[in-house]
């Protein structure tokens, strides 16, 4: 399937010229007409096209104050696609309101340095001139969720740690295969939906978006989910709006009620389970395990290779467990880049937002483990 052939972002009418098939890297930002066309055709030209490195799926995620930006690098064998968000730190109620600096992360999901097609010193070449402009920036610190398909990066200028595992499920197997591969418990609750009842429909346009957030809102609360969890309606109005032809929603229904919704979002090889929830008279019928089930064979029908489902909010938590259900063989690590750029001012952020809880009157310490610590 050339899922690229769709409408998030049109495919240029004509590769780039002669003079541009090598660059120096360069630094997009996506609001800039030009900068978001160069964007998009290199974009269209890497094999893998994953949606979540496409400026439309990037944008999505910036807030008023941020910019979604890619560091870019055109090479005659392929090139480097880096997107970020650059977020200035003085938005920030802790932070102080004169700062020049910021930091960059990458968007929901998960991201790059997405690379392909490099020689010997490109990737050298590359960050060089990365870490000389983030400097120049005054960025503080980097942090980027990466890629669980590691063919697809470049090796990352900085730490990386682990943080659980995620299971991605292939699909490119027959129905009988696809079936044994699954756990029992899955097996189980896939004929007890059938048996009840539930229909699987398939949603590209988005008509039953209100029924999808309702139940994606009340599962984040049953989870408690963190705040950075949660979307707006308008966000999902933007995400249908500039993602049209790279998803469908999924909702399993029983007589005319939703009990389990889900968004499936493609990449040109494989897909993600993105976002969804079911709700609690779902359980018992089996609602989401048919919808897992259908969703696979609809991606493999579309010559889709893999569905990436994701981990969970803690290691070896339900959601976890869960999704082992539909196969163990998958498992991938998912991987945390990090990089501080400037330790003596991520140190004074530190302190800064320390000391802001405490005038609000509250106690607060940075989360173990989360970076930057003073984004905790």
């Amino acid at each position: 399937m050339d899922v690229a052939s769709t409408t998030a972002g049109t495919r240029p009418a004509a590769p780039p010229s002669a003079s541009e098939s090598v660059l120096e890297p360069a630094f997009l930002d996506a609001s800039r007409t030009r900068d978001h066309e160069r964007w998009v055709e290199l974009w269209w030209d890497w094999p893998s096209r994953d949606i979540m490195a496409h400026p439309d799926y990037v944008r999505l995620f910036a807030r008023p104050e941020d910019r979604a930006m890619a560091a870019i690098f055109r090479t005659a064998g392929g090139g480097i696609l880096y997107p970020f968000l650059l977020r200035p730190l003085a938005a920030e109620p802790w932070a102080p309101p004169e700062s020049g600096s910021c930091d960059l992360a990458t968007p929901y999901g998960y991201g790059g340095p997405f690379a392909w097609g490099l020689r010997p010193g490109e990737a050298g070449r590359f960050w060089n001139r990365f870490d000389t402009w983030a400097i120049a920036q005054g960025v503080t610190t980097s942090f980027a969720r990466l890629s669980l398909f590691s063919e697809q990066l470049l090796p990352w200028n900085g730490d990386v740690v682990p943080s659980g595992p995620n299971v991605v499920r292939h699909v490119d197997l027959s129905n009988e295969a696809l079936w044994n591969d699954y756990r029992q418990e899955a097996r189980k609750y896939i004929t007890r939906a059938r048996e009840a009842g539930v229909r699987i429909v398939f949603d590209p346009a988005g008509k039953k978006l209100a029924e999808f957030q309702e139940i994606y809102t009340a599962t984040m609360d049953r989870r408690n989910a963190s705040e950075r969890y949660y979307f707006p309606r308008e966000f999902f109005d933007r995400f249908i709006a500039s993602l049209s032809g790279h998803f469908t929603f999924v909702h399993a229904i029983l007589g005319q009620r939703v009990l389990s919704s889900e968004i499936l979002l493609f990449s040109q090889e494989h897909a993600y389970s993105y976002l969804g929830g079911t709700l609690p008279e779902g359980f018992p019928v089996g609602a989401n395990y048919l919808l897992k089930n259908e969703s696979f064979k609809y991606c493999r029908d579309m010559g889709i290779g893999a569905v990436v489902l994701g981990g969970g909010y803690q290691p070896n938590d339900g959601i976890l467990r869960y999704k082992r259900h539909f196969g163990l063989s998958g498992e991938r690590p998912f991987l945390l880049g990090q990089r501080t750029y400037d330790a003596e001012a991520a140190g004074q952020l530190l302190d800064r937002r320390r000391s802001w809880e405490a005038a609000q009157g509250r106690r607060w310490s940075p989360a173990s483990g989360y970076f930057p610590h003073y984004r905790s």
